[in-house]
């Protein structure tokens, strides 16, 4: 039987301390990640923009957003990635219904 796959959405904001470099290499470990576990949709870099309260003594993040489907079991995999990466200030996984 086939691993039934939901869409989901997840964004998530990279601390303004990493350089340029650092920022890219976690995006992109982001990206793999979710493209080795899952089929990659829709990619949004936003790029560096103001946040709505400051987390951490910081104003402003990377903002990254992908749409992904996968099986059940990988956000939650991912969510506990998001939160062991030095860097990530927060992270959103959403599920979206058809």
């Amino acid at each position: 039987m086939a691993k039934v796959k939901s869409r989901y959405e997840t964004v998530f904001i990279l601390s303004p301390a990493l350089n340029e470099e650092a920022t890219a290499a976690a995006a992109g470990k982001f990206k793999s990640l979710i493209e080795q576990n899952a089929t990659v949709g829709e990619v949004d870099e936003w790029g560096k923009r103001r946040l709505a309260y400051e987390i951490d003594d910081y104003s402003e993040g990377y903002y990254m957003r992908i749409e992904f489907e996968s099986a059940p079991d990988f956000p939650a995999e991912l969510d506990r990635i998001y939160r062991i990466t030095d860097g990530v200030l927060r992270s959103l996984i959403i599920f979206k219904d058809e």
